[in-house]
């Protein structure tokens, strides 16, 4: 059985991950929008590309004329993901909690400074396979993230209370 100091200890864990995710994608965007706004591309090897895009809309580009609603559902998702973090049993959730709120962060943090009105910022993506959509660190974060807790909820033994077996 869990504790309580146990599980505020493993928070804490969450959240050094989620501030890890934010500081890796704020400081690569800065470097992406430094480095190749005059449009340079950077080959870096096989497919891999660094060149700038900017993301108004959701995954995929999609949606270009939500990117408020996006925001604001990504603050609202935040906001869960930060109240359910302490419950959660095991350190490879929490983990990867942290880096889903962490990359959800990063791309709220462009909606809100990256533009002009209300959420109205584009989300820098720079990582371009040429085969995929161009992403970003916030991005990987949200993905390995999501993946690490279904992983976690699959092969994770469910906590048994005392006194009911």
């Amino acid at each position: 059985m869990t504790t309580t100091s146990a599980r505020v200890r493993t928070s804490w864990i969450g959240f050094g991950a989620a501030v890890l995710v934010l500081v890796l994608d704020v400081l690569t965007k800065g470097w992406a929008v430094s480095a190749l706004s005059d449009g340079r591309d950077i080959h870096i090897i096989w497919t891999l590309h660094f060149a700038l895009t900017h993301n108004e809309g959701m995954a995929f580009s999609t949606g270009t004329n939500v990117g408020p609603f996006i925001g604001m559902l990504a603050i609202v998702v935040i906001a869960i993901l930060l109240l359910t973090m302490r419950k959660q049993g095991n350190v490879v959730s929490v983990v990867a909690t942290g880096c889903i709120i962490g990359g959800a962060l990063g791309n709220v943090v462009d909606r809100v400074f990256r533009g002009s009105g209300f959420m109205g910022g584009a989300v820098v993506d720079f990582i371009d396979l040429r085969w995929w959509p161009v992403f970003n660190v916030a991005d990987i974060g949200i993905v390995c993230g999501a993946i690490a807790v279904a992983y976690s909820m699959i092969v994770s033994q469910p906590e048994v209370l005392e006194g009911t077996e």
